[in-house]
């Protein structure tokens, strides 16, 4: 099943999209469907992130390279 979004978008996005279109060779709705997946993924690793940051600092993992450290 699929729904029907409605929305607006300023005249150069609109251009811009327009352009990924003719140069990927994809549709519009195509482009606008995996960058929305893409945003909601990184929503979503954000939030967990946020909460598991104080565990990680608590066990001494401060930065990224730190857990990269830990797990090579």
């Amino acid at each position: 099943m699929s729904t029907v979004l409605t929305f607006r978008i300023d005249e150069e996005l609109a251009q811009k999209l327009q352009e990924a279109s003719e140069w990927s060779g994809r549709r519009r709705s195509d482009i606008v469907r995996e960058a929305l997946r893409r945003y909601l993924a990184l929503l979503e690793f954000e939030a967990l992130r946020s909460r598991i940051l104080p565990e990680a600092e608590k066990r001494g993992y401060l930065t990224d390279d730190d857990v990269f450290a830990e797990v090579s």
